[in-house]
């Protein structure tokens, strides 16, 4: 008697496809929730990094009458100043973990965001009457110049569109600008730190002028993706603890 093998036959390659595919899709399904959880824990981290860096900063100028300036490529996370001591090499780099003693880092000590991306750090360069030291980088200055005459000048508007120190000084600022006068910007270039290439939102971040934009993170912006979490420094705000701390008078 013959055996009857149609019984007992395995899975054709289509039938095996078939369940590739399904295995995928229910694999992918559970991993998207905690690809999101992983990306909102990056995120608070970052928050947490870019609140710390600010009470960083204001220690460090209760404590030397100053803010640091910022750090350069080359600076190994220490703040980078010219051969007088002084002059801060540039007012718009990386901010200077190693001098703020502040975690974590990088291998090169540079202060990291959640992503291992390094944080962003701008200072006000003003300076009181076309001075040659800039006032809120140079130990003293912002005593010897005075609260009612200090003139900081860093601006974190809502859009990029149209934008130029005009466009975020106008007379609306609820419709412009979130603040006009910041002394410090401190900024995580998010998920992608695409350097800007997301839109106009994320490159007037990294233009290296004075202006800022700051809004809630979004994929589908009118000015393309975004996803930098901004904080800045109010005078207000670093004026009372410098004059809690002596250095403001």
């Amino acid at each position: 008697m013959r055996a009857d093998f149609s019984r007992n036959r395995g899975f054709t390659l289509v039938e095996m496809a078939v369940v590739l595919v399904i295995l995928g899709l229910v694999l992918s399904t559970l991993l998207l929730p905690i690809q999101a959880q992983r990306e909102i824990g990056f995120q608070r981290q970052t928050e947490t990094q870019l609140d710390l860096a600010k009470k960083a900063l204001m220690g460090f100028a209760q404590s030397q009458g100053r803010l640091p300036c910022p750090a350069t490529a080359g600076s190994s996370g220490i703040e980078a100043r010219l051969a007088d001591g002084v002059t801060c090499e540039v007012f718009n780099g990386f901010l200077p973990a190693a001098t703020l003693g502040i975690q974590p880092t990088d291998s090169n000590g540079f202060a990291i965001d959640g992503w291992n991306n390094r944080i962003g750090y701008t200072v006000t360069p003003s300076s009181q009457g076309g001075a040659a030291t800039a006032d809120f980088t140079t130990a003293g200055d912002m005593n010897t110049v005075g609260i009612a005459s200090l003139t900081p000048d860093l601006r974190v508007c809502l859009s990029a569109t149209g934008i130029s120190s005009t466009t975020c000084s106008a007379t609306t600022p609820e419709n412009n600008y979130l603040i006009n006068n910041a002394v410090a910007v401190i900024y995580s270039t998010g998920a992608t730190a695409n350097l800007g290439s997301g839109g106009l939102d994320e490159a007037a971040n990294l233009d290296g002028d004075r202006v800022f934009v700051s809004h809630d993170i979004r994929a589908n912006d009118p000015n393309g993706e975004f996803d930098h979490i901004v904080v800045w420094i109010s005078p207000y705000i670093l004026y009372n603890a410098m004059i809690q701390a002596g250095q403001l008078h």
